[in-house]
């Protein structure tokens, strides 16, 4: 029984220190939306939207990043032919 080898991603380094940086935005947000908890107390209309703007554009960008660092080391495509699925 043949096993295919596994697909080669490349090493992702240029990824490393985006991704770490969504991750770290999505925690910090995630703090301060749990630490605020706006929707628990009542306050000032500005301070709640400036509370959860701040903390979900922090969510948000946090995602968005860590979303394009999983695209660039998983969704490459192969630099030679001789590397694509059915070559071997």
């Amino acid at each position: 029984m043949s096993r295919a080898p596994y697909e080669d991603h490349g090493t992702g380094e240029n990824a490393a220190v985006p991704a770490a940086g969504g991750l770290a935005l999505l925690a910090l947000g995630g703090w301060l939306l749990t630490t605020s908890r706006p929707w628990q107390r009542p306050g000032e209309t500005m301070t709640l939207s400036l509370e959860w703007g701040v903390s979900g554009a922090l969510l948000l960008s946090g995602l968005a990043l860590l979303a394009r660092c999983v695209k660039t080391v998983h969704g490459a495509e192969p630099t030679s032919p001789a590397d694509r699925p059915g070559n071997g």
